[in-house]
């Protein structure tokens, strides 16, 4: 047994001391960075021939918007994530319950940061509002749920908010 150990282990320091074919790892090293220096290989981002013949009235669909000071710049971003609004309103309803009209409100509007247009948020927003003496947000709020959800659960609610509101005034 030793002897068959010892012969493996000749004939693997045997081997390491062979010299290794790195030609083939030297040329292919080379040609790598030859490709990635290349001029040959960027990218072309100029339209395609008959670009403008195909889509002539592509330049005045854009020709209204303002040039970025940078042309890399973003020029408009808005987050959306359903489901920190779905949170925030989750926790805006506990703080309801519990009468903190001002903690609830701050929720729903994160609710309307994350989400917009989301009917759950504005109509409770709107209650806040209503509750905290806004009259004007309060009317604000109930219109947009209206104009969501002109038929929502709380559309009956809504409709008689505003005709109380309108009586106010």
């Amino acid at each position: 047994m030793r002897v068959v150990i010892v012969v493996f282990a000749t004939l693997l320091s045997a081997s390491a001391l062979w010299p290794q074919d790195s030609s083939d790892k030297t040329s292919e090293r080379d040609r790598e960075a030859q490709e990635s220096s290349s001029r040959d290989t960027r990218v072309d981002i100029s339209p395609p021939k008959g670009d403008a013949k195909n889509h002539p009235d592509s330049k005045s669909a854009v020709a209204g918007l303002a040039p970025a000071a940078n042309p890399s710049d973003v020029l408009e971003f808005h987050p959306w994530n359903p489901m920190k609004a779905m949170k925030d309103v989750e926790v805006g309803d506990f703080y309801f319950k519990r009468k903190n009209y001002r903690a609830a409100l701050d929720r729903y509007k994160d609710a309307l940061y994350w989400k917009e247009n989301d009917a759950v948020a504005s109509f409770r927003l709107a209650v806040c509002q209503d509750k905290l003496g806004d009259k004007a947000e309060a009317k604000k709020y109930y219109e947009q749920y209206l104009k969501i959800l002109p038929e929502g659960p709380f559309a009956k609610d809504a409709h008689a908010s505003l005709d109380r509101l309108a009586k106010a005034q």
